[in-house]
Protein backbone atom coordinates (compact mmCIF):
# COMPACT_ATOMS: atom_id res chain seq x y z
CA UNK A 1 0.00 0.00 0.00
CA UNK A 2 1.35 3.45 -0.91
CA UNK A 3 2.20 6.00 1.77
CA UNK A 4 -0.62 8.28 0.67
CA UNK A 5 -3.18 5.48 1.01
CA UNK A 6 -1.83 4.67 4.47
CA UNK A 7 -2.25 8.35 5.42
CA UNK A 8 -5.86 8.37 4.16
CA UNK A 9 -6.58 5.15 6.10
CA UNK A 10 -5.15 6.73 9.26
CA UNK A 11 -7.33 9.83 8.80
CA UNK A 12 -10.39 7.67 8.22
CA UNK A 13 -9.70 5.62 11.37
CA UNK A 14 -9.29 8.85 13.39
CA UNK A 15 -12.53 10.25 11.90
CA UNK A 16 -14.43 7.05 12.83
CA UNK A 17 -12.96 7.11 16.33
CA UNK A 18 -14.13 10.71 16.83
CA UNK A 19 -17.66 10.11 15.51
CA UNK A 20 -17.96 6.92 17.63
CA UNK A 21 -16.99 8.85 20.77
CA UNK A 22 -19.45 11.56 19.73
CA UNK A 23 -22.35 9.13 19.27
CA UNK A 24 -21.56 7.43 22.62
CA UNK A 25 -21.73 10.79 24.41
CA UNK A 26 -17.98 10.79 25.25
CA UNK A 27 -17.68 14.44 24.30
CA UNK A 28 -14.25 15.23 25.74
CA UNK A 29 -12.71 12.32 23.80
CA UNK A 30 -14.63 13.26 20.64
CA UNK A 31 -13.43 16.88 20.78
CA UNK A 32 -9.86 15.71 21.34
CA UNK A 33 -10.01 13.33 18.34
CA UNK A 34 -11.64 15.92 16.06
CA UNK A 35 -9.02 18.54 16.93
CA UNK A 36 -6.09 16.17 16.39
CA UNK A 37 -7.47 15.16 12.98
CA UNK A 38 -8.20 18.79 12.01
CA UNK A 39 -4.57 19.68 12.76
CA UNK A 40 -3.29 16.72 10.74
CA UNK A 41 -5.40 17.77 7.75
CA UNK A 42 -4.27 21.39 8.09
CA UNK A 43 -0.65 20.26 8.20
CA UNK A 44 -1.16 18.38 4.91
CA UNK A 45 -2.87 21.41 3.33
CA UNK A 46 0.03 23.65 4.41
CA UNK A 47 2.73 21.29 3.20
CA UNK A 48 4.53 22.90 0.26
CA UNK A 49 6.71 19.91 -0.62
CA UNK A 50 3.90 17.34 -0.79
CA UNK A 51 2.70 16.29 -4.23
CA UNK A 52 0.36 13.60 -2.86
CA UNK A 53 -2.72 15.81 -3.26
CA UNK A 54 -3.83 18.35 -5.87
CA UNK A 55 -4.66 21.92 -4.86
CA UNK A 56 -8.38 21.09 -5.23
CA UNK A 57 -8.02 18.05 -2.94
CA UNK A 58 -6.13 20.16 -0.40
CA UNK A 59 -8.98 22.68 -0.47
CA UNK A 60 -11.42 19.84 0.29
CA UNK A 61 -9.21 18.63 3.17
CA UNK A 62 -9.18 22.20 4.52
CA UNK A 63 -13.00 22.28 4.40
CA UNK A 64 -13.19 18.94 6.25
CA UNK A 65 -10.88 20.46 8.91
CA UNK A 66 -13.32 23.41 9.16
CA UNK A 67 -16.26 21.04 9.71
CA UNK A 68 -14.32 19.15 12.41
CA UNK A 69 -13.58 22.47 14.15
CA UNK A 70 -17.26 23.47 13.87
CA UNK A 71 -18.47 20.17 15.36
CA UNK A 72 -15.88 20.58 18.10
CA UNK A 73 -17.22 24.07 18.80
CA UNK A 74 -20.82 22.79 18.90
CA UNK A 75 -19.85 20.18 21.53
CA UNK A 76 -18.02 22.74 23.65
CA UNK A 77 -20.81 25.28 23.65
CA UNK A 78 -24.36 23.98 23.77
CA UNK A 79 -25.69 27.51 23.12
CA UNK A 80 -23.59 27.81 19.97
CA UNK A 81 -25.39 29.47 17.08
CA UNK A 82 -23.04 27.66 14.69
CA UNK A 83 -24.53 24.27 15.52
CA UNK A 84 -22.94 21.57 13.37
CA UNK A 85 -24.63 18.21 13.86
CA UNK A 86 -23.05 14.76 14.10
CA UNK A 87 -25.19 13.44 11.22
CA UNK A 88 -23.82 16.28 9.03
CA UNK A 89 -20.26 15.43 9.97
CA UNK A 90 -20.82 11.76 9.14
CA UNK A 91 -21.58 12.77 5.54
CA UNK A 92 -17.89 13.59 5.18
CA UNK A 93 -16.69 10.04 5.89
CA UNK A 94 -16.89 8.88 2.27
CA UNK A 95 -15.15 12.08 1.13
CA UNK A 96 -12.14 11.34 3.39
CA UNK A 97 -12.06 7.71 2.24
CA UNK A 98 -12.22 8.70 -1.45
CA UNK A 99 -10.33 11.99 -1.36
CA UNK A 100 -8.14 10.95 -4.34
CA UNK A 101 -11.17 10.41 -6.61
CA UNK A 102 -13.77 12.76 -5.05
CA UNK A 103 -14.93 15.30 -7.65
CA UNK A 104 -18.38 16.44 -6.50
CA UNK A 105 -19.26 19.72 -4.87
CA UNK A 106 -18.52 19.89 -1.13
CA UNK A 107 -21.83 19.31 0.74
CA UNK A 108 -21.49 22.33 3.07
CA UNK A 109 -20.84 25.99 2.40
CA UNK A 110 -17.68 26.36 4.49
CA UNK A 111 -14.27 27.88 3.93
CA UNK A 112 -11.03 26.01 4.69
CA UNK A 113 -9.66 26.83 8.17
CA UNK A 114 -7.46 29.97 7.95
CA UNK A 115 -4.01 28.46 7.91
CA UNK A 116 -1.13 29.27 10.15
CA UNK A 117 1.67 26.86 10.52
CA UNK A 118 1.48 25.18 13.92
CA UNK A 119 4.56 23.13 14.64
CA UNK A 120 5.08 20.29 17.06
CA UNK A 121 7.19 21.07 20.17
CA UNK A 122 10.84 21.31 19.12
CA UNK A 123 9.99 21.32 15.41
CA UNK A 124 10.43 25.07 15.14
CA UNK A 125 13.96 24.80 16.57
CA UNK A 126 15.23 23.43 13.24
CA UNK A 127 13.70 26.42 11.42
CA UNK A 128 14.75 29.02 13.92
CA UNK A 129 18.45 29.14 14.63
CA UNK A 130 18.77 32.68 15.82
CA UNK A 131 17.84 33.79 19.32
CA UNK A 132 14.49 35.42 20.01
CA UNK A 133 14.77 39.12 19.11
CA UNK A 134 14.90 41.41 22.13
CA UNK A 135 12.39 43.80 20.61
CA UNK A 136 12.00 46.69 22.98
CA UNK A 137 10.05 48.80 20.49
CA UNK A 138 6.34 48.88 21.20
CA UNK A 139 6.69 47.12 24.54
CA UNK A 140 4.95 49.96 26.34
CA UNK A 141 1.89 50.11 24.11
CA UNK A 142 -1.61 49.07 25.12
CA UNK A 143 -3.33 47.18 22.34
CA UNK A 144 -6.38 44.97 21.92
CA UNK A 145 -6.25 41.99 19.57
CA UNK A 146 -8.67 41.37 16.70
CA UNK A 147 -11.11 38.50 17.30
CA UNK A 148 -9.67 35.22 16.09
CA UNK A 149 -9.89 31.50 16.80
CA UNK A 150 -12.04 30.83 19.88
CA UNK A 151 -9.52 28.37 21.32
CA UNK A 152 -10.21 24.78 22.28
CA UNK A 153 -11.07 25.12 25.97
CA UNK A 154 -13.28 22.38 27.38
CA UNK A 155 -16.17 22.63 29.87
CA UNK A 156 -15.81 21.58 33.49
CA UNK A 157 -16.22 17.87 34.14
CA UNK A 158 -19.26 16.65 36.10
CA UNK A 159 -18.59 16.62 39.84
CA UNK A 160 -18.17 13.36 41.73
CA UNK A 161 -18.70 12.88 45.48
CA UNK A 162 -15.45 13.34 47.41
CA UNK A 163 -13.53 14.37 44.28
CA UNK A 164 -11.89 17.73 43.54
CA UNK A 165 -11.90 19.65 40.26
CA UNK A 166 -9.42 22.43 39.47
CA UNK A 167 -10.13 25.64 37.57
CA UNK A 168 -7.04 27.65 36.63
CA UNK A 169 -7.56 31.28 35.67
CA UNK A 170 -4.68 32.40 33.46
CA UNK A 171 -4.48 36.05 34.40
CA UNK A 172 -1.38 37.42 32.66
CA UNK A 173 2.19 36.70 31.62
CA UNK A 174 5.11 39.09 31.97
CA UNK A 175 7.48 39.39 28.98
CA UNK A 176 10.01 42.08 28.15
CA UNK A 177 8.79 42.24 24.53
CA UNK A 178 5.07 41.74 25.27
CA UNK A 179 4.13 44.51 22.84
CA UNK A 180 5.70 42.63 19.92
CA UNK A 181 3.83 39.32 20.28
CA UNK A 182 1.26 38.65 17.53
CA UNK A 183 -1.84 36.54 18.27
CA UNK A 184 -0.46 35.15 21.54
CA UNK A 185 -2.19 32.19 23.16
CA UNK A 186 -1.44 29.42 25.66
CA UNK A 187 -1.47 25.65 25.23
CA UNK A 188 -2.28 23.83 28.48
CA UNK A 189 -1.48 20.17 29.01
CA UNK A 190 -1.11 17.73 31.88
CA UNK A 191 1.87 15.39 31.46
CA UNK A 192 3.10 12.46 33.50
CA UNK A 193 6.76 12.01 34.53
CA UNK A 194 7.57 10.66 31.05
CA UNK A 195 6.04 13.67 29.33
CA UNK A 196 2.96 11.73 28.15
CA UNK A 197 -0.43 13.48 28.02
CA UNK A 198 -2.88 12.34 30.70
CA UNK A 199 -5.60 14.81 29.60
CA UNK A 200 -6.79 16.41 26.36
CA UNK A 201 -4.55 19.35 25.40
CA UNK A 202 -6.36 22.73 25.40
CA UNK A 203 -5.59 26.06 23.70
CA UNK A 204 -6.80 29.37 25.07
CA UNK A 205 -8.29 31.97 22.76
CA UNK A 206 -5.88 34.72 21.69
CA UNK A 207 -5.01 37.01 24.63
CA UNK A 208 -7.44 39.83 25.36
CA UNK A 209 -4.91 42.70 25.51
CA UNK A 210 -1.28 43.65 26.09
CA UNK A 211 -0.16 46.41 28.38
CA UNK A 212 3.42 47.44 29.17
CA UNK A 213 5.32 44.22 29.86
CA UNK A 214 2.18 42.10 30.37
CA UNK A 215 -0.08 40.10 28.09
CA UNK A 216 -3.50 39.64 29.71
CA UNK A 217 -5.59 36.51 29.20
CA UNK A 218 -8.15 36.51 32.05
CA UNK A 219 -9.43 33.10 30.94
CA UNK A 220 -10.52 30.02 32.93
CA UNK A 221 -9.09 26.61 32.05
CA UNK A 222 -10.91 23.55 33.43
CA UNK A 223 -8.45 20.73 34.14
CA UNK A 224 -9.99 17.63 32.58
CA UNK A 225 -9.36 15.16 35.40
CA UNK A 226 -10.23 15.07 39.09
CA UNK A 227 -7.18 16.16 41.10
CA UNK A 228 -7.20 12.84 43.00
CA UNK A 229 -6.91 10.94 39.69
CA UNK A 230 -3.92 12.86 38.30
CA UNK A 231 -0.89 10.52 38.34
CA UNK A 232 1.77 11.09 41.00
CA UNK A 233 4.63 13.23 39.68
CA UNK A 234 2.54 14.78 36.87
CA UNK A 235 2.66 18.50 36.11
CA UNK A 236 0.44 21.05 34.38
CA UNK A 237 2.28 22.81 31.52
CA UNK A 238 1.60 26.23 30.03
CA UNK A 239 3.24 26.91 26.65
CA UNK A 240 3.16 30.51 25.47
CA UNK A 241 2.86 30.68 21.67
CA UNK A 242 2.80 33.53 19.19
CA UNK A 243 2.74 34.00 15.43
CA UNK A 244 5.88 34.97 13.51
CA UNK A 245 4.85 36.57 10.20
CA UNK A 246 8.38 36.64 8.76
CA UNK A 247 8.77 32.91 9.26
CA UNK A 248 5.11 32.05 8.65
CA UNK A 249 4.59 29.79 11.65
CA UNK A 250 3.37 29.79 15.23
CA UNK A 251 6.28 29.43 17.62
CA UNK A 252 6.59 28.52 21.30
CA UNK A 253 8.32 31.42 23.04
CA UNK A 254 8.58 30.01 26.56
CA UNK A 255 6.83 27.68 28.99
CA UNK A 256 5.95 27.28 32.64
CA UNK A 257 4.68 24.39 34.72
CA UNK A 258 2.97 23.70 38.01
CA UNK A 259 3.51 20.53 40.04
CA UNK A 260 0.83 18.72 42.00
CA UNK A 261 2.01 19.94 45.41
CA UNK A 262 1.40 23.51 44.21
CA UNK A 263 -2.35 22.92 43.80
CA UNK A 264 -4.06 25.06 46.43
CA UNK A 265 -6.76 27.74 46.27
CA UNK A 266 -5.74 31.31 45.50
CA UNK A 267 -3.16 33.15 43.39
CA UNK A 268 0.13 31.59 42.29
CA UNK A 269 3.04 33.04 40.32
CA UNK A 270 5.28 30.61 38.39
CA UNK A 271 8.61 31.00 36.63
CA UNK A 272 9.12 31.03 32.86
CA UNK A 273 11.59 28.71 31.14
CA UNK A 274 13.37 28.78 27.78
CA UNK A 275 12.03 26.68 24.92
CA UNK A 276 11.93 23.94 23.71
CA UNK A 277 9.34 22.74 26.21
CA UNK A 278 10.94 20.13 28.46
CA UNK A 279 7.98 17.96 29.46
CA UNK A 280 10.26 15.64 31.44
CA UNK A 281 11.62 18.60 33.47
CA UNK A 282 15.24 17.45 33.16
CA UNK A 283 17.10 20.43 31.63
CA UNK A 284 15.33 23.58 32.72
CA UNK A 285 16.70 27.01 31.88
CA UNK A 286 15.04 30.16 33.17
CA UNK A 287 13.90 32.48 30.38
CA UNK A 288 15.33 35.61 31.98
CA UNK A 289 16.85 36.96 35.18
CA UNK A 290 14.18 39.67 35.21
CA UNK A 291 11.18 39.39 37.53
CA UNK A 292 8.74 38.17 34.87
CA UNK A 293 6.27 35.38 35.61
CA UNK A 294 3.03 33.65 34.68
CA UNK A 295 0.22 34.76 37.01
CA UNK A 296 -2.54 32.24 37.76
CA UNK A 297 -5.45 31.91 40.16
CA UNK A 298 -6.61 28.50 41.36
CA UNK A 299 -10.13 27.52 42.36
CA UNK A 300 -10.86 24.05 43.77
CA UNK A 301 -14.37 22.59 43.49
CA UNK A 302 -15.10 19.72 45.87
CA UNK A 303 -18.41 17.84 45.86
CA UNK A 304 -18.98 16.71 49.42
Amino acid sequence: MSDVNKTIQKWHASFRKGTDFDSWGQLVEAIDEYQILARQLQKEVQSTNSSDFTEEQKKTLGKIASCLEMRSGSLQCTQSKEDFKLEDLKKLETIIQNILTYNKEFPFDVQPVPLRKILAPGEEESLELEEEEDAAAGAGSTEAFPPRAPGTLLPRLPSEPGMTLLTLKIEKIGLKDAGQCIDPYMTISVKDLNGVDVNPVQDTPVASRKEDTYIHFSVDVEIQRHVEKIPKGAAIFFEFKHYKPKKGFTSTKCFAFMEMDEIKPGPIVIELYKKPTDFKRKKLQLLTKKQLYLHLHQTLHKDS
